[in-house]
């Protein structure tokens, strides 16, 4: 439970870290708010002989609006987002979800970047951010780019940051002020990844689903945007065939790991129902 030997770096601004990152190669890791990094180095699983610790970097913080867009920092921690009255306001579903991450101790050093930049299968922020349409800002030894958050999940731990790039805020549009949302999530107990999990932002018009969006959490190698089963409700009063319908199209693309939370039909069984409770509460939010 000792981690191995390190050197530490605590760079000032995002080019110094991008510099550190890329000179240093393989050997360096960026670190965030280190839930995931160091109970690995603990461990011995991950042996970094350089952490760039990215807190000193300034402009890596805060949360802001530009008209229908709201920009997070990718060091922003669970608990800024809570607090955040922007957040409660505009992104509802965002405050609901770091609602549900981990306990209190964790949301206070966990950040947004690095939940959603190491690709873990578990964490809930990707599948959310890909149901948001979400952006990524990403920086490295070529400058800075975008990327879309669906097109970010290469696999479990593999994504499109390119080597020495940091992943440095995302961009968020913001949903129609009358939409429908809820980030539905089965757990073994507090502070546990999701057996499954899914996300919905909708709206109605005349009673039946307009718009839809879901996405899916620890149920393939990657978050999932469930684009048949988002599909399947459009225009239906969300009646009892049509989420079944949908349950069954989300249930076809989860190819879930059998392990400590059930075998590979419960988990698959559980993720169909976490989709038809998320859309049932999100269509009785919609105005």
């Amino acid at each position: 439970m000792i981690p191995g030997a390190f050197s530490y770096h605590r760079p000032a601004t995002v080019a110094d870290a991008v510099k550190l990152l890329a000179d240093l190669g393989d050997e360096a890791r960026a670190l965030a708010g280190g839930h995931s990094l160091v109970p690995m180095m603990k461990l011995r699983l991950a042996t970094p002989s350089h952490l760039v610790d990215l807190h000193g970097v300034a402009g890596l913080k805060g949360i802001g609006r530009d008209g229908n867009k709201i920009t997070i920092g990718a060091m922003t921690t669970q608990h800024e987002l809570l607090a955040s009255d922007e957040i409660a306001k505009s992104l509802p579903i965002l405050h609901e979800t770091a609602l549900l991450i981990a306990d209190p101790q964790v949301r206070y050093r966990g950040t947004i970047g690095g939940n959603v930049a190491n690709g873990d299968p578990g964490n809930d922020m990707p599948a959310l951010m890909m149901t948001l349409g979400a952006t990524y800002q990403l920086h490295g030894p070529g400058g800075g780019r975008e990327v879309a958050a669906s097109e970010f999940y290469q696999g479990a731990y593999f994504t499109a940051l390119e080597p020495g790039e940091i992943l440095t805020s995302m961009t968020i549009p913001v949903p129609a002020a009358d939409h429908g949302y809820a980030y539905e999530k089965l757990k073994r107990k507090v502070g546990d990844y999701a057996t499954a999990a899914a996300a919905v932002v909708l709206t109605m018009s005349g009673g039946k689903v307009a718009t839809c969006s879901i996405g899916l959490t620890n149920l393939h190698e990657t978050p999932l945007l469930a684009t048949d089963a988002a599909k399947a409700v459009i225009g239906t009063s969300l009646d009892a065939a049509s989420l079944k319908k949908a349950a069954q199209a989300a249930e076809a693309i989860m190819s879930p790991a059998a392990d400590a939370r059930g075998p590979v039909e419960y988990r698959k069984h559980v993720g169909g129902i976490m989709v038809t409770r998320a859309l049932q509460r999100a269509a009785s939010r919609a105005k």
